[in-house]
C-alpha cells in the first residue's frame, strides 16, 4: 500500500440494512408464493390454464426483479470494508438496475401477444405482485426499527 492510498480502519461490521434485506427477501418469496397460487386459480377461473400460465409468468417476473434489488443491495454490503464502498455500492445497484430494465423490455416484447398468455391476466398479475412487494418492502422497514443515521461512527479517541 502506498503513502496515497486510503487505508481501511476500525471494524467494519455488516452494514445494517443487510438484515432489513434478507427479510424483504423472504417475505416476498412468501408474497408471491401466496399471489402465484391465487392468481393461478383467478386465471384458470378466467381463461383456462392460459390465464393459469399468464399469472404465474407475472409473478415470477416480479419476485425475479424484486430479488434482483434485494439481492445487489446484499452484494454490495459485501464490500463495506473496502475505501470505495460507495462507488462499488452504486455501481452494483445501478448495474442491476440497468439489466432489469432491459430484460423487463425484451420479456414484454417476446410475451405481448403471445398464445400461450393472457395480456389482461399477466398485466393484472403484474400490478398485484408490485404493490404486494412495495408493501412488503414498506412494512419490513418500518418494523425494523433502524435509526436514521444507524452504522455512523463519530470521531473520538478509538
Amino acid at each position: 500500500m502506498t503513502v496515497n492510498e486510503p487505508a481501511p480502519r476500525g471494524n467494519y461490521p455488516t452494514p445494517s440494512s443487510t438484515g432489513v434485506f434478507s427479510t424483504i427477501l423472504k417475505w416476498d418469496a412468501v408474497l408471491a408464493l401466496v399471489i402465484a397460487v391465487v392468481g393461478g386459480v383467478v386465471g384458470y377461473l378466467v381463461d383456462g390454464w392460459t390465464g393459469a400460465i399468464s399469472a404465474l409468468i407475472g409473478t415470477v417476473m416480479v419476485l425475479v426483479f424484486a430479488g434482483i434489488t434485494a439481492a445487489s443491495i446484499l452484494v454490495a454490503n459485501r464490500f463495506a470494508a473496502s475505501p470505495l464502498f460507495t462507488t462499488l455500492f452504486f455501481v452494483i445497484v445501478l448495474g442491476s438496475w440497468i439489466v432489469k430494465f432491459a430484460l423487463f423490455i425484451v420479456l414484454v416484447v417476446l410475451l405481448r401477444g403471445a398464445d400461450f398468455t393472457n395480456d389482461v391476466v399477466l398485466f393484472l398479475s403484474i400490478v398485484v405482485a408490485v404493490i404486494g412487494t412495495l408493501v412488503v418492502d414498506v412494512v419490513v422497514v418500518a418494523r425494523s426499527r433502524m435509526p436514521y443515521a444507524s452504522d455512523v461512527r463519530l470521531p473520538g479517541p478509538q
